[in-house]
C-alpha cells in the first residue's frame, strides 16, 4: 500500500489534460480559476457573454439564462473533446435593487443564472461523467449561502440552493464516481465587491470579520479549485470548502 501511494504521489495533485468547463470564466473569479487551471496544464473551455482576456482553451459565448439551450451546448463541448473531465458552475450575478422583494425581474434572472443553469448544466454532465466512470463538478456558492447579508435576498436564496443542489447531486450520483463539491468564497476582490471594498467602512467591517486579515484575491480559488478536481480529493464528495479567511469560524457576522 505504501509503495502504491508513493508511486502516484507524483500527480496526486495533478490536473494536467483535464477537460474542464468553466462558467463565468470571461472575468474576476472564473478568470483567475481558467487561468490557473490552464498553466496547470488543463484543457479549460470558458462560457461567458464577453471576455476580458485571450483564453488559452476553448470559448463560447453563451447567455446562460438560456436555460433549454444548455443540453446542446454541453453536446458541442463533448463533442469536440471526448470527454469532461471537470464543470465549475462558477457565473453568477448580484443585483442591486430599490425594493428587493418586488423585484421580480431581479430575482428571476438571479435565479437563472445562479442557480438553474448550474443546475442545468449538472443534469447534462453528470451521465456523461457517470459513463466515462470519473468526473468533478465544482459549484461556487458564497458566504451567502450559509450566513444572512442584508438587502439581497435574491442572491442569497441562489446560492442556498446551489449549496443543497450540490448535496443532493453527491447523493444521486456518486456510486457512479462523480463527485460534486461546493466552493465557497468569501470577500473576495472582484468587480462584484469593489463598492464594499472601496467604501473605507464597509471594508473595515468586512475585514474584521476575516481571521486572516485581508481580502481574498481571484488567485485565492485557484488551489482549491485545482485540489477538487484531482485525485488528492478523489474520497471527497458533497463537501463545503471555504475559502473565506475565517470568517466563518469567526462566528459569521
Amino acid at each position: 500500500m505504501e509503495e502504491l501511494f508513493d508511486s502516484n504521489l507524483n500527480t496526486l495533485f495533478d490536473v494536467s489534460n483535464k477537460v474542464v468547463i468553466v462558467t463565468g470564466g470571461g472575468r474576476g473569479n472564473g478568470l483567475a480559476i481558467a487561468e490557473g487551471l490552464s498553466k496547470l496544464g488543463a484543457k479549460v473551455i470558458r462560457i461567458d457573454l464577453s471576455f476580458d482576456a485571450q483564453s488559452n482553451g476553448f470559448d463560447f459565448r453563451f447567455n446562460l439564462e438560456n436555460l433549454s439551450e444548455i443540453p446542446a451546448l454541453i453536446v458541442r463541448i463533448h463533442r469536440k473533446f471526448g470527454v469532461i473531465d471537470g464543470l465549475i458552475n462558477n457565473a453568477g450575478i448580484s443585483l442591486t435593487s430599490n425594493d428587493p422583494y418586488n423585484d421580480n425581474d431581479a430575482y428571476v434572472k438571479t435565479l437563472n443564472i445562479n442557480l438553474h443553469a448550474a443546475f442545468e448544466l449538472c443534469a447534462n454532465v453528470c451521465p456523461i461523467m457517470a459513463k466515462q466512470g470519473s468526473g468533478s463538478i465544482i459549484n461556487v456558492t458564497s458566504l451567502g449561502a450559509e450566513l444572512g447579508f442584508p438587502n439581497n435576498p435574491s442572491y442569497q436564496i441562489s446560492k442556498a440552493g446551489l449549496r443543497q443542489a450540490t448535496k443532493a447531486i453527491a447523493r444521486d450520483w456518486g456510486s457512479s464516481n462523480v463527485r460534486v463539491n461546493n466552493l465557497c468564497p468569501g470577500y473576495i476582490k472582484t468587480s462584484m465587491t469593489s463598492k464594499s471594498y472601496s467604501d473605507p467602512v464597509l471594508n473595515k467591517e468586512r475585514t474584521n470579520k476575516m481571521l486572516i486579515k485581508r481580502w481574498g484575491e481571484p488567485a485565492d480559488l485557484v488551489g482549491p479549485a485545482a485540489f477538487l478536481l484531482s485525485d488528492a480529493s478523489s474520497y471527497i464528495t458533497g463537501s463545503d470548502i471555504y475559502v473565506d479567511g475565517g470568517w466563518t469560524s469567526n462566528g459569521g457576522l
